[in-house]
């Protein structure tokens, strides 16, 4: 029987993980994204889903579950959804949400990294509600991400793909090229 891929995306907010997890969507790949199980859970808690509360949310959930708590909650979103294909999480920001996941499928990590500059952009172009409104709230941001170990899973990852001067479609080559080598592992290692 052959496992699922699991690719696992990490990188600093705006590097361009969500990019990547669109380009795999159109590979066939379910996505799962880290940021929107938060956004649930808040939801659901009857929180505004700003930057603020977003953070907040994800450091207590963390500390009330463990490192690997946003983990198991995703996990357990691909244990609903019945399907066994190949998967892309985008936004793991700790190696304990990869070790959780890797009950369930072959994980890759590949990080996507760009400059603060470059991110900043992305970020404001994106307009989603949790945007920095300025250069404080990316800095903030920037410095809870660190807090929770992305640092780590970024650093130990797969692979990682440089994002400052790529066009859309060179980051969709790189990504792609790179998942179809993780694919080919799985078929010989079936």
């Amino acid at each position: 029987m052959s496992k699922r891929l699991i690719v696992c995306l990490t990188g600093m907010p705006g590097a361009g993980k969500s990019t990547v997890a669109f380009f795999l969507k159109e590979k066939g790949f379910a996505v799962v994204t880290m940021g929107d199980a938060v956004r649930e859970e808040a939801k659901r808690l009857g929180l505004e889903p700003t930057d603020v509360n977003l953070g907040k949310l994800m450091l207590k959930l963390r500390q009330d579950l463990g490192p690997s708590a946003v983990g198991h909650i995703v996990m357990q979103k691909l244990g609903r959804d019945g399907r066994s294909g190949n998967v892309v999480i985008d936004g793991i920001r700790s190696i304990p949400e990869v070790e959780v996941l890797k009950k369930v499928g072959y994980v890759k990590l590949l990080a996507i990294h760009a400059s603060q500059g470059t991110r900043f952009k992305h970020l404001k172009e994106r307009g989603r509600s949790d945007a920095p409104v300025n250069n404080n709230d990316f800095a903030g941001r920037d410095k809870r991400e660190l807090s929770i170990g992305i640092s780590e899973a970024i650093a130990l990852a797969d692979e990682t793909i440089s994002n400052n001067d790529l066009t859309l479609e060179q980051l969709k080559q790189r990504a792609c090229g790179i998942i179809k080598v993780w694919l080919e592992e799985i078929e010989r290692n079936a």
